[in-house]
């Protein structure tokens, strides 16, 4: 069978909650595979919500549909404050990227919580802001930045990532309508260990299926390389 943009490939799949320290509960999916312990972990962090981002956002959401089966990754979805989704609507109001530190670290207590094994975190636009801001905890084994506008996140946060000394991994479209592969290598040179992956003919929404498989083999080469390359048949 081929894989194409609708499979969903089989995993174990669970409803669950986030707990925030400021009070907020938070609506989520976990994907594990079907038999034994997962590789590493992806919590993702999705974008906008004020323009339509959410944890179903479709390269999020492939994610969870084959890579536990194909890269033995448990794959972390949520809804960051005031987001809705057909999962349900996570409490609490958007705070255009501040108070969403609380959800970061929720979705890291959880995993730590349940055993959840080398977590990385994958952002995609506004989600790679909240990374980049939030991200740096002794739990995270490194971040991959899809689309990063770095707009919210500064040099300062850059600088700050530096320090952190994880690997940092940006894949940036050639024709995003906010930052470009020839900007991002300067803006990311100030993280020695980041790398910046730039993808020819894609775009800030990763749209149609060629773009999402660069995506997902980019990831899992980096978080399990025993399963790079990604099948595109089971």
């Amino acid at each position: 069978m081929d894989i194409r943009a609708s499979t969903v490939l089989p995993a174990k799949r669970e409803d669950i909650e986030l707990n925030t320290a400021d009070g907020l509960t938070l609506v989520g999916e976990l994907a594990l595979p079907e038999s034994g312990s997962p590789a590493a972990t992806l919590i993702c962090l999705h974008p906008l919500p004020t323009h339509g981002g959410m944890m179903d956002s479709h390269v999020l959401r492939k994610a969870s549909y084959r890579l536990p089966a194909l890269a033995d990754l448990a794959v972390l979805r949520f809804n960051t404050r005031g987001t809705t989704s057909d999962r349900g609507t996570s409490q609490g109001a958007f705070d255009g990227g501040e108070g969403e530190r609380y959800d970061v670290a929720a979705a890291l207590e959880y995993a730590d919580f349940h055993d959840l094994p080398r977590p990385w975190l994958v952002g995609w636009s506004f989600g790679t802001e909240l990374a980049l801001k939030w991200g740096r905890d002794p739990l995270v084994q490194g971040a991959i930045l899809l689309s990063p506008p770095l707009h919210r996140a500064t040099d300062a946060d850059l600088d700050a990532w530096a320090e952190f000394d994880r690997p940092l991994i940006a894949l940036v479209p050639e024709f995003d309508d906010y930052l470009q592969p020839e900007e991002a290598t300067r803006r990311f040179s100030r993280v020695p260990q980041a790398e910046v992956v730039g993808v020819e003919g894609a775009k800030h929404l990763w749209v149609g299926e060629p773009y999402v498989r660069i995506v997902l083999n980019e990831i899992v080469k980096r978080v399990n390389p025993s399963a790079a390359p990604l099948p595109t048949a089971v």
